[in-house]
């Protein structure tokens, strides 16, 4: 206690000290580039500002340059490591995931080679903002880093890095990365060595901690809808009254030498798919080869134009194909992968790969190779820039490599590259002795390839000014009764039901979601892998345009289109802008209405989930997923519902044809029992016209009927385990369903109750215990839901943890759902979960592609944002007394169906060694 009030007495010292030099402190404006500003402060605080209207919300993200790069002997995974201490607390902020969970805040950390982040959204308004700025302020600087927290966190993290090393195509890229580079830290992995991970002392956490966190090693980014002058005076009043650091960093000066022969590497490890890859240096993200290099991989792996993937892919040798080229501070990697077909050997795939990449430095690329490569990174570009919480995120990238303005950089280099530029780069990085060979199962003369150093920046950049700044749009509220007030609705001719939100966006963004509903359950008997391939196949060629045609189309107009479905249900989801929406409406037209249902590209398909599910075998998550929906789908196999196991699924995939496709298409599609939604910047009559376009005269032959859900299910209780050999992370799942709809009395309690326990993320029941306590599991969660036209409620827990503790793990999920049915949530647990539940909606609205889906919905429901305005009501309005009263009618551990797979036998065994090494070691004592 006396403890406690010495910690407080200090800070409210430091804290004091801060004020009063924040009298001082200033914050000087240093460029405006396209709509974003820096600022620094006297104590080397960088600041941008990224103002957007458009969206109700905020976006902090505080970027710390420390990541893998910098850590020294022993410190692997050490700035990983102090991502997750940083949520473990501050004197001020003791619990840095509750208060960010009651503000409904998104939030999250990452790290990488060259940088730490920390982010939050949150409703705009300017407690939120305060707030954010004050909590990244005082967690950079007064992070409490205890010897009992990272004890916990230690488990936590090697969760972590165990659910890695399940994933053989993972290990490989990073046995391939620390082979390439013997002397450059790019070559360790940023979650580190389990070694150090497990070892480390918090006496050696706490100098790194204190070396890097400091203004002047930091960057602040605001993104979103706030006031600037405030978020300026409150970056000032928290960020500078931190004194500036009395020490100098030194910055990094390993270079990695240039390679002089090919490595090679093979990793052999329990698994059913072989995967090949090669990997080679190429110069920092800043430089201007970066550019050329990134086109480069575009015409060697984007689908279906890609070399690579015409040469691997669509001759069936390989299931999929997957280049990227890493923009890092410092000289970086190309790295080309693969996973090869059944019975294709490694060797054989990666000459077919050295030939493709040789015919580029011979032979060159074409202009139309070029212009298409260009066409799609400009529009990722394009695209990231609609969403400014994103690109808040985005900016940590760019600055880690060395300034955020190569941001701009980049674009503007993109928009510039010729075909020589292409062929110069292959002809320059593409050369065997430069290269890492990697298999997962399996020169004459001297070429020693430099590559170049990081150019200057301060010259390179010089007074860069950018462009104009893109369209801010408007400012929207994104309650439920203004989503009702401006959307309207309406039915088309053919019955096709339309939910149109126009308002003005940021770069004029739009964004459409079309779900298409047929069939019933006695007639789709037998065509359940046939409908989960049509959305796909349709997209993939139209009766005038082929799969690379309507690439092309959907890269020049700077739009993404994605199609997924499931038995009954076809579903597109568009990303686009206002002056392109006439232009991909009528290419939906094409794909919904003239689609070609090409047998080659079914064929690539068909081969690609084949190998996919083979990979599944042995994968613990997946087989324990299964095995949990299995229980509760109590259907027969020909049943469209019907939850097949991998096996199953292997020869319902071979068994699906072309014609099988074509007739679910034929019979079963039309507009009838459609729903359109379409939010942000357009023209409602030019998109009405374009809509009926699409859906007029558009009739199935078979009936359509809902195909129901029951939540009725009885299923027995128990234990199932899954045996997975050599995976050092396992899985566990546990659940139930019952009868229940989301207009039921009790669903608002349970929705709030369920957030207490698992849903809200690292502030919760079972997150404290589990994961932020015990540490022994990195993930753990739970989900509830209910759904609106059947009686079906679902209640599931999910968490990973190392075999050994499973055990552990299973039996405190089971205390403490039986302590929350007992005990009931507190009054202020209560508070806490409706105060961030609410917000967590309001900032799920401010997402135009999520709202879409959610009118898109409505208008399947027959509802309005009524519904959604009267849930939060009840919420807003629940007692202690409903929730614990509901938790204890709809919530028990008993009924708890548990899955768990992982290497159980093999941890056994590790423990008995571990067992006899002791007693061992004891008589020899003696």
């Amino acid at each position: 206690m006396r403890t406690h009030l010495f910690v407080a007495a200090v800070v409210g010292l430091v804290l004091a000290a801060w004020d009063t030099s924040a009298e001082s402190a200033e914050l000087k404006k240093i460029a405006t580039i396209e709509g974003i500003t820096e600022y620094h402060l006297d104590n080397g605080l960088k600041v941008l500002l990224y103002p957007d209207q458009t969206k109700a919300s905020v976006t902090i993200n505080l970027t710390i340059f420390v990541g893998s790069r910098h850590e020294g002997y022993g410190e692997a995974g050490m700035a990983h490591l102090l991502e997750h201490m940083l949520f473990k607390g501050t004197p001020t902020h003791p619990n840095v995931p509750k208060v960010l969970q009651e503000r409904g805040a998104r939030f999250n950390g990452t790290t990488w080679l060259d940088r730490t982040n920390y982010y939050e959204t949150l409703p705009a308004n300017d407690n939120n903002l305060e707030f954010a700025i004050r909590l990244e302020a005082d967690r950079m600087m007064n992070s409490n880093i205890k010897g009992e927290d990272l004890a916990s966190e230690m488990t936590v993290v090697r969760s972590e890095f165990e659910s890695g090393e399940n994933s053989p195509t993972r290990v490989l890229s990073q046995r391939m990365m620390s082979v390439a580079y013997q002397w450059h830290n790019y070559g360790k992995a940023t979650i580190g060595n389990r070694a150090d991970i497990e070892r480390v002392p918090v006496e050696y956490l706490r100098p790194f901690y204190k070396k890097f966190y400091q203004p002047d090693n930091a960057m602040l980014v605001v993104a979103g809808k706030f006031d600037e002058k405030k978020a300026l005076a409150y970056t000032t009043k928290y960020f500078g009254a931190i004194p500036a650091p009395k020490r100098k960093l030194q910055n990094t000066y390993t270079e990695e030498p240039p390679q002089d022969g090919e490595r090679v590497v093979t990793l052999r490890r329990v698994g059913d798919v072989a995967v090949a890859g090669v990997l080679y240096h190429i110069p920092s993200g800043a430089h201007p080869d970066y550019a050329p290099i990134d086109a480069l991989v575009s015409i060697l792996a984007a689908e279906p134009a890609g070399r690579l993937y015409k040469a691997l892919v669509e001759t069936k040798r390989a299931a999929s194909i997957n280049a990227f080229a890493f923009p890092l501070h410092d000289p970086g990697v190309l790295q080309i992968g693969t996973t090869l077909a059944s019975g294709n050997d490694p060797q054989a795939i990666l000459g077919i790969i050295f030939d493709e990449l040789d015919k580029v430095v011979s032979d060159g690329v074409s202009q139309k190779e070029v212009d298409r490569a260009r066409q799609q990174l400009l529009k990722f570009i394009e695209l990231a820039a609609q969403d400014t919480a994103k690109s808040a995120v985005e900016l940590s990238e760019w600055a880690a490599q060395g300034d955020w303005r190569l941001k701009f950089l980049y674009r503007d280099r993109v928009e510039k590259i010729t075909p020589d530029d292409v062929q110069r780069v292959a002809a320059l990085y593409l050369k065997p002795n430069n290269r890492t060979v990697g298999m997962f199962l399996p020169v004459k003369t001297p070429s020693r390839i430099s590559i170049p150093a990081t150019p200057n920046l301060a010259e390179m950049i010089g007074d860069y000014k950018g462009r104009a700044a893109v369209a801010r749009g408007e400012a929207f509220d994104p309650s439920p009764e203004n989503i009702d007030a401006r959307t309207q609705r309406l039915k088309l001719p053919g019955g096709t039901k339309v939910a149109l939100l126009p308002k003005k966006t940021k770069a004029e963004a739009v964004n459409v979601q079309v779900t298409l509903r047929y069939g019933n359950t006695g007639n789709l008997k037998g065509l359940k892998t046939a409908c989960e391939f049509l959305p796909t196949v349709m997209l993939r060629g139209t009766k005038s345009s082929t799969r690379q045609q309507i690439q092309d189309e959907l890269d020049r107009s700077r739009s993404r289109m994605r199609a997924s479905g499931q038995a009954g249900t076809v579903t597109f989801s568009i990303q686009t802008k206002r002056g392109n929406l006439s232009g991909v409406l009528e290419l939906l037209r094409q794909i919904l209405r003239e689609p070609s249902l090409p047998q080659d590209e079914f064929s690539i398909l068909k081969q690609s989930q084949l190998t996919q599910m083979e990979q599944q075998l042995t994968n613990p998550q997946t087989l324990a997923l299964r095995t949990l929906r299995r229980a509760f789908r109590p259907y027969a196999p020909d049943d469209p519902r019907y939850e097949a196991t991998i096996k199953e699924e292997i020869e319902m995939v071979k068994a699906t044809t072309i014609d099988r496709i074509k007739t679910v298409y034929e019979e079963f599609l039309g507009a009838e029992n459609a729903e359109v939604a379409v939010v942000g910047d357009f023209d409602v009559s030019e998109t009405k016209a374009g809509l009926n376009r699409i859906f007029a005269d558009w009739k199935a032959t078979k009936p359509y009927a809902r195909i129901p859900e029951r939540g009725d299910v009885k299923v027995k209780p128990g234990l199932t385990s899954i045996e997975t050999p050599d995976k050092a992370n396992a899985v566990y799942l546990a659940g139930y369903v019952f009868p229940m709809k989301d207009s039921d009395a009790d669903y608002p309690a349970i929705v709030v109750g369920n957030f207490v326990l698992g849903s809200g993320g690292l502030s919760s029941r079972l997150g404290d215990r589990i994961r932020q306590q015990e540490g022994l599991s990195y993930t753990i969660f739970t989900s509830f839901g209910a759904r609106a036209k059947d009686a079906r409620g679902s209640f599931t827990v999910v968490a990973i943890c190392n075999p050994a503790n499973m055990t552990k793990l299973r039996k405190l999920v089971k205390e403490e759902v039986a302590r929350l049915i007992k005990d009931g949530v507190t009054e202020k647990e209560l508070e806490a979960a409706k105060s961030g539940y609410l917000q967590r909606q309001q900032i799920g609205r401010t997402n135009d592609g999520g709202l879409a889906v959610t009118l898109a919905s409505n208008l399947y429901l027959d509802r309005t944002m009524a519904f959604q305005a009267d849930l939060e009501s009840k919420i807003g309005s629940l007692t202690t007394q409903q929730v614990n009263a509901a938790v204890k009618r709809h919530l028990t551990a008993k009924k708890l169906f548990v899955t768990i797979a992982g290497d159980f036998k093999g941890a056994a065994s590790k423990e008995d060694s571990a067992k006899k090494k002791s007693k061992g070691e004891s008589k020899n004592k003696k």
